[in-house]
């Protein structure tokens, strides 16, 4: 009983003490009011674990274990630990776009060890929130450290070395936080650190990837033993629940951000090394992250997604640049009015609607209801035409010639996405199927108008041989036409030519695509990987894929796109989706329909 009424106070205490953690930073910062869990049991039912403290983007929301609080003797901190949280929101990260575009940074510092990106970028922004509560605010922030030191906190190199820059910035003496397990590499390093927080204190994003480079040895040392420092860990879930943010692109200033503080002169001054010849980094400015460290980061920042659904959303944000704008549909007028025969008018109509010109001329004495006529009016029909955009039917090929979308850019999934986006937002539906080999074949339940259902299957994988699934194009046209125009695309290499065998019926390839491009009624392409001047003679050399695609070229109808390079599947895909489904918004302007 006794305990039951030391927490109520201890909440109570907690409670009154959040309008002065609010006002530390402004008067006029507002946030929701925190949730304060009594137990560990109740602040587990949020999503807090391990550590004593939690904040979420998604809701602007903090959340306190006030069991673990007192646990580790913290109890008279509330206007401390709470001002703390509510830096995160308002000075660093202060977002959850920054959160991740920082994580990306932190990355590039900690080559080998990108899993404790999260944890080393959480001790970061510690310290750019902590040092400003200290000096500027006047708020125990030292004493927090004593208190979690006396709580039994971590004491190994990370942990001297994480305290001793707390020393220097705060100029407190030596080993008054660190102990006395302070080495002289400890000191210097620790100084480095310092100095870092002050150059950077305006640009936070900058120094995120200097200082994971800078504690980089102390993780490489004895990561096993990075553990404890999880209960000061509280923005490990911080973007749960957000948008993947401006992550996909990398940024200007991100190759060079790992750079170590002992080459930076603007924070080692004039005793900052000679840098050593640049690192080779991946990737450039502007170019797109592979899906593999997309998903990393989107991990680190807390949002819990499975790998296939992280590929989802790679590809979703990819493709975006490069659809159709949205169309611009014709909304229905009223004609004109025209005038018409003269009518006769009868008592109980407006009187201004007499003609009273051709009323006199019919008799000099005018009899109302008899000899009065009015002038009838008829109205143009309105433009009501609309497109009907041409459905797709898409076949993309996943065999072992092709990438794994969730771990590497697939050209043939972007290019995929790109078209059936497009032409969702046109207004067609869209059937997708992913084949490999025999019977690998995954696909969309018919033509839909969900963009989830196709790029779930545009983003599986199968790695596998080459057996295109004659059945499923058989089958989508096998009742007949189709009600709406549908084009059929094939994303492709040479192993194309496999449609044109026989199928499990012993029905030929060669009469299924015939029937297939007829009953869908707006033709056939097949964008392949191969040699751009495959059609033409290659040296006295034959390949019977070749002679294939020719045939089917010529006899079929069928529209052949070669690229040398997959990436090139992309211009392919934006120029097809425009002359797919923007014509037909043209011709609607036209007053048109196709």
């Amino acid at each position: 009983m006794t305990a039951a009424r030391d927490m109520d106070a201890l909440l109570a205490r907690w409670r009154a003490a959040w309008p002065q953690a609010l006002a530390v930073w402004s008067r006029y910062t507002r946030l929701h009011d925190p949730r304060l869990c009594t137990s560990t049991l109740e602040a587990a039912r949020e999503g807090l674990h391990g550590s004593f403290a939690m904040i979420r983007y998604a809701d602007q929301g903090i959340d306190i274990d006030l069991e673990a609080v007192r646990g580790h003797g913290l109890e008279d901190y509330a206007v401390e630990i709470l001002a703390h949280e509510i830096g995160h929101h308002v000075l660093v990260p202060a977002s959850a776009t920054d959160h991740m575009r920082m994580l990306a940074r932190v990355r590039r510092g900690l080559p080998s060890l990108e899993a404790h990106a999260a944890l080393v970028a959480n001790l970061y922004t510690d310290l750019c929130i902590n040092d400003r509560l200290q000096r500027q605010s006047g708020l125990r922030m030292a004493d927090i450290y004593r208190a979690l030191d006396r709580a039994g906190g971590p004491r190994d190199p990370m942990w001297t070395f994480y305290l001793r820059i707390y020393e220097h910035l705060w100029q407190l003496d030596r080993g008054a936080l660190a102990g006395a397990g302070i080495t002289d590499e400890i000191d210097a390093d620790a100084w480095l650190g310092a100095r870092l927080v002050r150059s950077y204190a305006g640009e936070w994003m900058a120094g995120a990837g200097r200082f994971a480079a800078l504690v980089l040895p102390y993780f490489a040392a004895d990561a096993s033993r990075l553990a404890a420092l999880r209960a000061l860990h509280d923005t490990e879930t911080a973007a749960a629940g957000s948008p993947p943010g401006a992550v996909l692109g990398i940024e200007e200033d991100e190759l060079d951000a790992g750079t170590h503080p002992a080459y930076d002169a603007r924070v080692a001054g004039d005793d900052a090394e000679p840098a050593p010849p640049a690192a080779v980094q991946e990737g450039a400015v502007g170019q797109a992250r592979e899906p593999f460290e997309y998903g990393e980061i989107l991990k680190a920042a807390g949002i819990a997604l499975s790998d296939h659904e992280i590929a989802m959303r790679y590809y979703r944000e990819r493709a975006q640049p490069h659809l159709i704008p949205f169309p611009q549909r014709r909304a229905p007028v009223a004609g004109e009015a025209q005038l018409a025969a003269l009518e006769p008018w009868d008592i109980g109509e407006p009187l201004e609607s007499i003609d009273w010109l051709h009323t006199l001329i019919l008799s000099p004495r005018p009899i109302p209801g008899v000899t009065t006529v009015q002038r009838g009016t008829e109205t143009d029909p309105a433009d009501r035409s609309e497109p009907v955009p041409v459905d797709l039917d898409l076949y993309v090929d996943s065999s072992g010639s092709m990438p794994n979308p969730q771990v590497a850019t697939s050209y043939a999934a972007l290019a995929g996405a790109i078209v059936a986006l497009s032409a969702l937002r046109a207004g067609a539906s869209v059937q997708v199927t992913l084949w490999s080999g025999k019977e690998q074949v995954a696909g969309t339940d018919g033509f839909v108008r969900d963009d989830d259902a196709v790029l779930r299957t545009l983003t599986g994988y199968f790695y596998g041989g080459t057996c295109f699934p004659i059945g499923r194009l058989r089958d989508t046209y096998a009742a007949g036409p189709r009600r709406r125009p549908t084009h059929i695309l094939m994303i492709s290499d040479e192993g194309i030519d496999t449609m044109f065998e026989k199928d499990e019926r012993g029905n030929s390839g060669w009469d299924v695509a015939a029937t297939a491009l007829r009953h869908a009624g707006a033709g056939g392409t097949m964008a392949l990987n191969m040699w751009a001047a495959w059609d033409q003679a290659n040296g006295g050399h034959t390949y019977k894929a070749w002679e294939t695609l020719k045939r089917a070229r010529d006899t079929q109808g069928w529209d052949m796109h070669a690229v040398e390079d997959m990436a090139q599947l992309v211009a392919f895909a934006r120029a097809f989706s425009r002359r797919m489904w923007s014509a037909a918004q043209a011709q609607a302007g036209r007053g048109g329909r196709r």
